[in-house]
């Protein structure tokens, strides 16, 4: 058993290559089996990743603020504080805080992240006025 305490002033910024605007996050664990990370990850208003996947999914829960994630397909749901959001592996999505709030979240991801194009900003401005709840409730 491994237990450990999370504070959040040990956040540190993210590798910009990867998301747009102020993101920080603390590593909290490794996992071997499947292999995959423990973060936390807080965005500032505006703040979110450029597309990418995960080859064995990943859990998003949401601890703070109010934020978006979107699917490549067009699927768009808006986050906040209680909710739990699957990715399927492979399924290429983005997250982040709304444009004007932050969000934080913990993620588990399974696998590399593969990582694509900046998410463009016509893109972000139209998600983050929509609304939407998410549609399907989690796999058993």
């Amino acid at each position: 058993m491994q237990r450990m305490q999370i504070d959040p002033s040990r956040a540190v910024p993210v590798d910009p290559a990867h998301f747009s605007g102020s993101v920080a996050r603390q590593d909290l664990a490794e996992v071997d089996a499947p292999r995959g990370s423990a973060l936390l990850v807080a965005f500032q208003p505006g703040a979110r990743t450029h597309w990418h996947s995960h080859p064995n999914g990943q859990f998003l829960y949401v601890t703070d603020g109010d934020g978006r994630i979107a699917t490549r397909d067009g699927e768009v749901a808006a986050l906040h504080p209680g909710d739990l959001v699957y990715a399927p592996p492979g399924e290429v999505h983005w997250h982040g805080a709304s444009a004007d709030n932050s969000v934080a979240h913990m993620a588990l991801s399974f696998g590399d992240t593969e990582w694509f194009e900046e998410l463009d900003q016509q893109a972000y401005d139209d998600a983050a006025g929509d609304r939407q709840q998410p549609s399907e409730a989690l796999p058993n």
